[in-house]
């Protein structure tokens, strides 16, 4: 498994339709066990007012990462490969 950041921008227009999608996003996870484990999102407050996520996943490749947001109904803008990881700066 490689940890990924998924980054998805200004695809909700209200704090109920991204809520949806989170929980289409975890249950969709729990059907690709051993493929995919959301470890953590954050929710992003875009320029236009829209909402947008920035999640940290461990998957098996890319192309679970875009398997599982398809199955969940979720856009992808970028995926990212996390070379390293530490605290502070």
């Amino acid at each position: 498994m490689q940890t990924y950041l998924v980054v998805r921008r200004s695809a909700w227009l209200s704090e109920r339709a991204q809520e949806d999608a989170d929980a289409r996003s975890t249950a969709q996870a729990a059907r690709m066990a051993g493929d995919i484990i959301c470890v953590y999102s954050y929710v992003l407050e875009e320029s236009d007012r829209t909402l947008g996520s920035f999640c940290i996943v461990e998957a098996s490749s890319p192309e679970a990462v875009r398997r599982h947001s398809a199955a969940a109904d979720l856009p992808v803008d970028e995926i990212v490969k996390v070379a390293a990881s530490g605290v502070g700066s």
